[in-house]
C-alpha cells in the first residue's frame, strides 16, 4: 500500500553522523602549543582588569583559543540583545548553587574595548552567583568579539517562548547592524527565521502583542532580504507596523465578540484563522505585503453578528493575551 503524501513530507532525512574520532584534536593537543599574540593580549587584560587566568587551550571541535579565567562578577554583564531575565529561573538556578555549594558551570565572555565582559550565554548563572553574594564568577573568555553576536544559537540554559526569542533577535539583528553590513539571508542562522525578526520589532512596540495568533501566518510568507542589515531592518520595522495595525483591527473584532456574549481564550485565534487568505492552502503565492493587505481588509469586513457559537466552540490556537 503506497504511503500517503502527508506521510512523505512529514519524514525528515536524518543527517548522518560523523565517523567516530574524525574531527578536531586529540585531548593531548588542546594546550601543547603556546598561544598566539592575539589571546596572550587577552590574558594580559584580564589581569589587569582584576581577574586572573586559569588557563587558556584550543577548543576540541574546531581548534579556536579561549581562556578559562576568574573574573570579578561586577565587571560581567549580560549582552544588550539578550532575552529577558526571568526571575523564576533565577531563583531556582540560586537555590541549586548554593545548595550544592559548588559552581560548576562557567559562562561564556568576550571583553568589551571599555574592559567590561559580555556573556550572550550565562545571563541567569550570572544573576543567580550575584544574588548568593559572590565575588567573582568563572569564564571562558573568547578573545572573538563577534561571537558575542554569534553565540545566541548555542544558548540552551531556558527554552524559549515565541515573545523571548522573537526580542532576542530584533536585539541581535540591531547590534549587528551596527558594525555589520552584510545582507540580511547570510544571518539566518543567527536570526532562526526571517519571522522572527518583524515579530520581534512587533513585542518592542506592544509587550502584550499576541504573537502568537499571527506567527503562522507570518512564518509562511515573511523571508530573509537580500538587502543589507540596516536597510533590510527598516523594511523590518515597516511589515511590523502593519501587522499591528492588523493587530489593532484584530482586537476590534475581539471587542464586539466579547460585547455580544462570547466567552473564549481563542477569540483572536478565532478571527485570525477566519481572516487568514493562507489558510486552506498549502502552495503561497502572496507576498506579506499582500497577505496582511488582504487580511487587514478582511478584519475591517468582518460581521461579528454571523459567528456561532459552534464555530467559536471549534477554535483552538494561542490563547488571547491578556
Amino acid at each position: 500500500m503506497p504511503k500517503s503524501e502527508g506521510a512523505k513530507k512529514s519524514r525528515r532525512k536524518k543527517k548522518e553522523a560523523a565517523p567516530p574520532k574524525s574531527r578536531g584534536l586529540a585531548a593531548t593537543r588542546l594546550a601543547s602549543a603556546a598561544p598566539p599574540a592575539k589571546v596572550e593580549r587577552l590574558a594580559e587584560s584580564i589581569e589587569e582588569d582584576g581577574g586572573s587566568v586559569l588557563g587558556a587551550y584550543k577548543d576540541p571541535l574546531g581548534g579556536s583559543w579561549q581562556v578559562l579565567a576568574g573574573l570579578p562578577i561586577e565587571v560581567v554583564e549580560p549582552t544588550p540583545f539578550q532575552r529577558d531575565l526571568s526571575e523564576a529561573h533565577t531563583e531556582k538556578l540560586a537555590t541549586a548553587i548554593d545548595k550544592l555549594g559548588r559552581f560548576l558551570d562557567p559562562v561564556i565572555a568576550v571583553r568589551t574595548e571599555e574592559g567590561r565582559y559580555w556573556t550572550p550565554n550565562g545571563y541567569h548563572r550570572l544573576e543567580a552567583v550575584r544574588r548568593l553574594g559572590g565575588k567573582s564568577i568563572v569564564a571562558l573568555v573568547v578573545p572573538d568579539a563577534e561571537v558575542a553576536y554569534r553565540i545566541l544559537v548555542l544558548n540552551t540554559e531556558k527554552a524559549h517562548n515565541l515573545r523571548e526569542r522573537a526580542l532576542e533577535v530584533a536585539r541581535l539583528a540591531q547590534g549587528l547592524a551596527e558594525f555589520d553590513d552584510r545582507p540580511e539571508k547570510e544571518f539566518a542562522t543567527e536570526f532562526e527565521e526571517p519571522a522572527l525578526l518583524t515579530l520581534g520589532f512587533c513585542y518592542e512596540e506592544r509587550g502584550r502583542f499576541a504573537g502568537g495568533a499571527y506567527h503562522p501566518v507570518v512564518r509562511r510568507v515573511d523571508k530573509f532580504s537580500s538587502a543589507k542589515l540596516p536597510k533590510a531592518l527598516e523594511t523590518r520595522r515597516a511589515r511590523a507596523q502593519r501587522l499591528l495595525e492588523l493587530d489593532d483591527e484584530v482586537n476590534a473584532r475581539v471587542k464586539e465578540l466579547k460585547e455580544i456574549g462570547f466567552v473564549s481564550p481563542y477569540l483572536k485565534a478565532f478571527v485570525v484563522a477566519r481572516i487568514n487568505p493562507l489558510r486552506f492552502k498549502r502552495k503561497v503565492v502572496l507576498s506579506f505585503d499582500e497577505t496582511i493587505g488582504k487580511m487587514l481588509a478582511a478584519a475591517r469586513r468582518f460581521d461579528v453578528a454571523k459567528v456561532r457559537s459552534d464555530q467559536i466552540a471549534g477554535a483552538s490556537g494561542p490563547a488571547d493575551a491578556g
